[in-house]
Order: structure tokens, then sequence, then C-alpha cells
């Protein structure tokens, strides 16, 4: 397999990584503030399903607890295909960079690649927004 185009998103969040890291890292948040599991998940053993609305349901696992800030996940389609997304918690300074690995999957267009960027920069905003209002709360 070749390797495909990759972009890395990110955003910095004025909060401790490792709070960062443990809120983003339990999937019962995630709908919280990833768009595309906003419809919730419902757990399945070692995998969480994701209602995927009219294309159907993605089964999700994610990359174990850890204290490494890694926050990975495998999304397995309706379809079977495969896509893996390597989601990072890093410290800077006091607060946390969030990395999303975006690859650009065979299938997909510049429009739609586009529009991936875009979601899960909004995404990241959105955890942001949760994580430095929590803070201010604390």
């Amino acid at each position: 397999m070749t390797t495909l185009p990759a972009r890395i998103i990110h955003r910095t969040i004025r909060r401790d990584w490792r709070a960062v890291h443990a809120f983003a890292a339990r999937p019962e948040n995630m709908p919280l503030w990833a768009s595309g599991l906003a419809a919730g998940l419902t757990r399945d053993g070692e995998d969480w399903i994701a209602d995927g609305g009219p294309i159907g349901d993605a089964r999700v696992r994610f990359a174990p607890p850890n204290d490494f800030g890694v926050v990975d996940h495998r999304v397995t389609l309706p379809d079977g295909r495969v896509v893996d997304n390597a989601l990072r918690i890093a410290p800077n300074g006091d607060g946390a960079e969030v990395m999303f690995l975006l690859l650009r999957q065979p299938d997909m267009d510049d429009e739609a690649f586009e529009r991936d960027a875009a979601h899960i920069a909004q995404d990241l905003e959105t955890l942001a927004g949760l994580m430095e209002e929590k803070d201010m709360q604390e």
C-alpha cells in the first residue's frame, strides 16, 4: 500500500494536558465534542458502535487507556473499510496541544478532504471550549 496524503490538524488548549487527555479519551464524552459521533456511542464488548445515520453503524475500537496522551481509534465502516485515526494530546507548557492526523482516503476528492479537515478543526475548537470553560469553573 502506498502512503496517503496527510494533514495534521491541531489546536492548543489552555488546560493541563492530562485533564484534556482524561476527558477526550473517554468514549462517553466524544459525542460532546466529536461531531462525527454526535449521535452517540454504545458499548459492544471492547468496541463501541457509532450510529452512522443513513450509511449505517460504524464499529469503533479505541486505544487502551494510557499515560501518553494517545486517543487513537480504528473505525470499521458498514462496507468493511477500516480507517485508522491518530489523535494525540501532548504537553504544551501549562496547556495541551491536541493533534489529529487526517489521512486522505483513496476515494476522497479535494473537496471532501477539505470538508473533513474543516470538520475536525471545528471539533477541536469545541473540545477546547469545553476544556477551557471547565477549567474556569474549577
